[in-house]
């Protein structure tokens, strides 16, 4: 896979099926490379999605770094060389590697392979929503916050848009657009 090689916010996604029985030293294994990781200039967190029976049979580790060369450098680093030969074993297969950077991360549809519509679909999706929910938060608190100071009422509005929009936004708007955005397959 070709990533870009923008200053930007990047993410790499790594799922991977974990051999039954091997869960418990899986973990530790988790553990011990997300310590290395943070250790690693420009690491701005790590996420672990656990499988979930009937749902999702992998692993999801996700890696966030504040720009492509730290990433890579972090990719192509010993250290996690090391730790990759210290999973094989507690492994069914490789692991499925797919990078994303910016806002991309908000369309991709649960369940399914990380595939991005393009760029423009996703700056006019995305543009319409924080346009409806700016608006509509504004409607909705600045009678109850009218007597904060300005920057303070836009932090608290910010702060709501922000999570209401990468937590319960988006994701429901990809899947109601979802076959305009990726196409009829």
């Amino acid at each position: 896979m070709e990533m870009e090689q923008e200053d930007q916010f990047v993410t790499v996604v790594i799922s991977q099926i974990v051999k039954p029985g091997c869960e418990s030293t899986y973990e530790t294994w988790l553990r011990d490379i997300t310590h290395v990781s943070r250790t690693y200039v420009g690491h701005l967190g790590t996420h672990i999605i656990r499988p979930q029976p009937g749902v999702r049979p992998e692993y999801v580790i996700i890696f966030r770094f504040d720009g492509y060369e730290n990433l890579k450098t972090w990719m192509t680093s010993r250290d996690r060389e090391y730790w990759l030969t210290q999973a094989q074993h507690l492994v069914q297969s490789e692991p499925d590697v797919q990078q994303i950077s910016g806002l991309e991360a908000w369309f991709s549809l649960p369940g399914k392979p990380l595939k991005t519509p393009p760029r423009y679909k996703t700056a006019l999706l995305t543009w319409a929503v924080v346009y409806a929910l700016i608006n509509l938060l504004n409607t909705l608190l600045k009678p109850l916050l009218g007597n904060l100071p300005p920057l303070i009422t836009s932090l608290i509005i910010s702060v709501l848009m922000v999570g209401l929009l990468t937590y319960v936004v988006m994701p429901w708007i990809t899947r109601l657009f979802s076959s305009w955005l990726y196409g009829k397959s």
